[in-house]
């Protein structure tokens, strides 16, 4: 085992920032997204550019080592930790306003980057036990439907104009918030009751996993009124809020602007290496677990993150992920980037 196997540590540091906010208090309270909205993205200029990849006999290693596993399956134990440490945190501590703001921010980035990006990676996964550690970790952000509409959704349309997911040319990061949330939503909706109406089962069945994720989700929110009252039912509720929305906006930046092309059948194309934005900034992947060669990973689902190549012929993102993140929340700022980035032929 070497050393250079344990730099998806680094994931872990945005929980640490998280603790000690809510260890301290006050001006720490923000300092989870200063850290991943400004100290991380001066790294992503400061680091270099990595485009190499690994040769047959590194793959081969790297996907037998189950040390890239329990890095993933950690989160589940962070994520719930820091969960219920700010449970108790925000309803036993007289805190300001702004403090409950920023440890609202901090636990939401928390359930965003090690809840549902993990919680990506783990539901692609063949076994039911990191299936299931997958849809634990998109409970806290309230977005297990997430599991049913990407797996069977998003990666069957992505760059597309039927994907929810798919962020249109021109489109704003705030406009696709909206969208991209309710229409994802409904959308998994569709998918479970085809799934349904293909195996016979009826809407009221054991097999309804939406029925099931709905229910789940609102037994956690009335265990924690129950347990933490009305403020502690605040904070979860607004942490999951600022969760999705981190994810959708990692969403709005994956395939912005980007269509696949009909063929002559009327059909489109097989999504390919050229429909998903790349980045090879260095900091951004070791913190995302490689979400950032986001090509490689719709080109070959199945395939684990410490495994993603980088592909020349996709379309590369000038900044990283985080970095992107921030700019995307500027929307002129992010058009005049982006927007003479894209393929003429590819625009959706």
């Amino acid at each position: 085992m070497k050393i250079n196997d344990f730099k998806y540590l680094a994931a872990f540091s945005i929980p640490v920032f998280a603790c000690l906010g809510m260890i301290y208090q006050g001006a720490w309270s923000f300092v989870t997204p200063f850290y991943a909205f400004v100290i991380i993205p001066v790294l992503e200029l400061i680091f270099p550019v990595d485009n190499s990849n690994l040769n047959q006999s590194q793959t081969e290693q790297l996907k037998t080592k189950t040390v890239f596993d329990w890095m993933l399956y950690l989160n589940l134990v962070v994520v719930y930790g820091l969960l219920i440490f700010g449970l108790v945190t925000v309803t036993s501590t007289i805190l300001e306003t702004y403090e409950f703001i920023g440890l609202i921010f901090s636990m939401g980035i928390i359930a965003g980057v090690n809840g549902i990006n993990v919680a990506h990676e783990l539901g692609h996964r063949q076994t039911t036990n990191e299936r299931f550690i997958g849809k634990a970790l998109l409970l806290p952000a309230l977005y297990m439907h997430f599991y049913i509409e990407h797996n069977f959704g998003h990666h069957l349309h992505a760059a597309t104009k039927e994907d929810p997911a798919t962020a249109k040319y021109n489109q704003t990061v705030y406009s696709f918030w909206v969208s991209s949330v309710f229409r994802q939503y409904f959308s998994a909706w569709n998918i479970q009751t085809k799934l349904l109406r293909n195996t016979g089962n009826p809407f009221f069945s054991y097999t309804n996993d939406m029925l099931w994720y709905m229910l789940i989700e609102v037994l956690y929110l009335l265990i924690i009124l129950m347990v933490f009252g009305v403020t502690g039912f605040i904070f979860a509720f607004f942490s999951a809020i600022v969760g999705f929305i981190l994810l959708e906006t990692v969403n709005y930046i994956e395939h912005y602007g980007l269509l696949r092309l009909k063929t002559p059948s009327g059909r489109y194309e097989r999504v390919q290496e050229i429909h998903s934005w790349n980045s090879n900034h260095i900091i951004g992947r070791i913190v995302l677990y490689e979400l950032t060669r986001h090509s490689d990973h719709h080109f070959k689902t199945t395939k684990k993150y410490q495994l993603l190549d980088c592909h020349t012929e996709s379309p590369q993102m000038p900044y990283g992920y985080p970095t992107s993140m921030v700019l995307a929340m500027i929307p002129p700022l992010w058009f005049s980037i982006m927007n003479k980035r894209i393929p003429k032929d590819m625009i959706s």
